[in-house]
């Protein structure tokens, strides 16, 4: 059956989307578009549909995404909620892995040639495509580690190291790769080893036993990719039968004569599942839930810090945030997150819980102001409600 069929019952939604869509001027990105420098880019990227799937997400362009969110009246009347996001680059779901790491993570490469922390991350629910977009395409159950971003920054490391103004500067590259399953750490690159997080007295967050490995051109570190996801953490929720349920983080290092010279944080989250929304109801499914829910949450406060330019950032929220933490301290630091969300009108209210988290890095300036007349709002709500309760007495 196709989605026009009359004996569907969602073919009324499916005709007003598709005119809706006719109404819009479409602008998708091109590779020949400039890219922009941001200290905090937020991005979206829509994985493409599945046959049986309506498409509820358009991506016009401009940074744009309409979700068409559809609704019932109390007289049974059929109407679309057409809801708008902005992000600094929307990419709809004929955009490649190439065409995505142009615009979000290759800008911050340089930033760790310069001394300087980056960090990329991936979120979004599970099966909207974070570890298609990270760790490369999938062709059946086999995965091309090429063709992510892991390899892609990788690659440019490389590239950069042989130029004539890198090459002289004594930079020795290295990898980590580690996940962190319920609140622990551990090590993909050695036998997932358990691994303890520890702040110094200078306040520097140590992960005590990570294995750092040197690297000599990006072939490397496709085969830590390959390696390290092998072991990583998966588990069977409703959206996915082989889900990740950990949150992997590939660092790339450069070290000048053994000191930290700049590192790359590339990290794919796990799925932003609700505790209601796990097929099984075990209690192992359940507890995994709460813990990564609470370390996401953690990580949209120090960003939202990050882009306040507070003077606190809140980073031992969690161990993600902790040992993600000079990543969010210091003036030399860049960070992109890319918001990936599935298109299916099954998925709309995961889609726009995601949208809804990511989008409020893009508010930021926004945020501040409505926060700020909410206080003076609930203040002067404070002070009737004090006055009438005086007059009563």
């Amino acid at each position: 059956q196709s989605f026009g069929d009359t004996n569907r019952p969602n073919k009324q939604f499916f005709q007003m989307i598709e005119d809706f869509r006719e109404t819009l001027e479409v602008l998708p990105l091109s590779p020949s578009d400039t890219v922009e420098a941001h200290r905090i880019c937020v991005c979206v990227r829509k994985r493409p549909l599945n046959h049986k799937e309506i498409d509820v997400v358009t991506i016009p362009g401009n940074g744009r995404l309409l979700v068409h969110e559809p609704k019932q009246k109390v007289d049974l009347t059929k109407y679309l909620d057409n809801q708008v996001f902005h992000f600094d680059y929307s990419f709809d779901e004929s955009s490649t892995n190439d065409l995505v790491y142009r615009f979000t993570a290759k800008p911050l490469v340089q930033t760790i040639f310069d001394g300087g922390m980056a960090t990329c991350f991936a979120y979004g629910q599970t099966g909207s495509g974070k570890t298609h977009t990270m760790g490369g395409d999938f062709s059946g159950k086999s995965q091309n580690s090429a063709k992510g971003i892991y390899a892609l920054a990788a690659q440019d490391v490389f590239t950069l190291l042989k130029q004539r103004r890198y090459s002289s500067q004594d930079l020795c590259p290295y990898v980590t790769f580690f996940e962190i399953y319920n609140g622990k750490v551990f090590d993909l690159l050695n036998k997932k080893a358990k691994l303890r997080v520890l702040e110094d007295e200078k306040q520097q967050v140590q992960v005590v036993g990570l294995q750092e490995m040197y690297v000599s051109c990006a072939e490397d570190v496709i085969k830590m990719i390959e390696m390290g996801s092998a072991c990583r953490t998966s588990g069977q929720t409703s959206a996915n039968a082989n889900s990740s349920r950990s949150h992997a983080i590939l660092q790339v290092i450069l070290r000048r004569r053994n000191q930290l010279h700049g590192k790359f944080s590339l990290v794919d989250l796990a799925g932003n599942e609700r505790g209601t929304d796990v097929s099984s109801n075990d209690r192992q499914t359940l507890v995994e839930t709460a813990e990564i829910n609470r370390s996401l949450l953690a990580l949209k406060e120090c960003i939202r810090s990050l882009g306040m330019d507070s003077h606190h950032i809140p980073f031992r929220m969690s161990k993600l945030t902790q040992v993600l933490r000079d990543s969010f301290i210091g003036e030399n630091s860049r960070t992109c997150m890319i918001a990936m969300v599935s298109p299916g009108m099954a998925s709309c209210d995961y889609t726009l819980n995601t949208l809804r988290y990511a989008d409020r890095y893009t508010q930021t300036h926004e945020w501040i102001v409505s926060i700020l007349l909410l206080i003076f709002s609930g203040k002067c709500f404070l002070c009737i409600s004090i006055l009438v309760i005086e007059q009563r007495n």
